[in-house]
């Protein structure tokens, strides 16, 4: 364990490592760097925290491909993108094994755009364990470089921490401010919403059979809706249905 707080006038990279993590090969790659202090603990979200500053969640091309065929994608990606500090979900592996998943590229797409725009959750792509370590140990040579600015800080969140859900919630298909926030009272949480199902959206004021279909597809990735709002999310009109 380094003791120092540089090795050969480098700074010292701490990252905390999910104890269900420590088998990766991304472990095996940060240990080799002489610079780096891991800390193997289990960690309430994500797979890796660098400094106190960002949390980060890794997943294979496989296992997004997985996590969003049963179900569980969303729901993790949920959890993250509440997480209080920054946060971003690295994808792992070469472009070819998407091909291997089955997922149509509409809905691979769909998916990202999801996440991205709904949850507002950087997606930062890595072409094996090896990039990803790298990418890991820049980030924190950031959080070094930059730990008197502030990105986000909880206070603000807390105090627009509606404006930001209203906001992400119009990245749904057909939804504007006003369903979005008819959608947040109702149900509470953007995570309750996107795993809503088509009847219980119908509940909400404002959503009939058409969005609450089109909602549930964008969610799931099934591809495409006639209005290619998978594709392209942007501010719909909140007039009835």
């Amino acid at each position: 364990m380094h003791t120092a707080t540089d090795v050969n006038n480098r700074s010292l990279v701490r990252i905390a490592v999910d104890d269900r993590e420590s088998r990766s090969q991304v472990i095996e790659s940060l240990r080799l760097q002489p610079y780096v202090q891991l800390e193997v603990r289990r960690l309430s979200v994500g797979d890796y925290e660098v400094g106190t500053e960002w949390v980060f969640e890794r997943k294979t091309i496989h296992d997004f491909a997985a996590s969003l065929a049963d179900g569980r994608l969303f729901h993790q990606v949920s959890r993250l993108a509440r997480c209080p500090n920054g946060s971003a979900l690295i994808l792992e592996g070469p472009d070819q094994d998407r091909a291997e998943t089955g997922i149509s590229p509409e809905a691979w797409q769909g998916t990202l755009i999801s996440i991205g725009l709904a949850f507002r959750l950087p997606v930062i792509r890595s072409a094996d364990p090896e990039e990803t370590a790298r990418l890991l140990i820049y980030a924190a040579n950031q959080v070094g470089r930059r730990r008197d600015a502030v990105f986000v800080t909880a206070g603000r969140r807390a105090r627009t921490l509606e404006r930001q859900r209203i906001r992400m919630l119009t990245a749904l298909p057909q939804i504007g401010p006003h369903r979005a926030r008819l959608l947040l009272n109702h149900f509470g949480s953007i995570a309750a919403v996107v795993q809503a199902a088509r009847e219980e959206l119908m509940e909400v004021r404002g959503i009939g059979e058409h969005i609450a279909r089109e909602i549930r597809a964008f969610v799931a990735g099934d591809g495409v809706s006639s209005s290619d709002s998978a594709t392209t999310p942007q501010m719909q009109d909140d007039g009835p249905e």
